[in-house]
């Protein structure tokens, strides 16, 4: 049986801290919920939030450089969806793999 190492518990730990900060923020939680919904571009999110599209742009990047979220460009729009390496739908709701930690949201919410 192979032992994990010292290392790689506290790196899988930094690893999970980083996803949860990136998440913590009230309006990129906000984010990941509208995004729970389906694809959104920046200024969908920006109406959404009622807040300046800068705003929303500094928020999306901090959660595609923890890969939260993916995007894909069409035609002038970024588009914007939940990576599927960390959100899945089951049939209890949605479920954000957050590294060490899980963020269950029920149906209904």
């Amino acid at each position: 049986m192979r032992r994990k190492t010292r290392s790689s518990r506290v790196g899988k730990a930094t690893a999970t801290v980083s996803l949860l900060r990136a998440v913590a923020d009230p309006d990129r939680l906000k984010i990941v919920e509208s995004l729970r919904h389906g694809p959104k571009n920046v200024t969908q999110l920006a109406q959404i939030l009622q807040s300046e599209i800068v705003n929303v742009s500094h928020h999306l990047g901090v959660l595609r450089r923890n890969k939260i979220v993916q995007f894909q460009k069409r035609g002038r729009f970024v588009q914007y969806t939940l990576n599927p390496a960390f959100h899945h739908v089951s049939d209890k709701g949605d479920v954000l793999a957050l590294g060490s930690c899980r963020l269950e949201i029920p149906n209904g919410c």
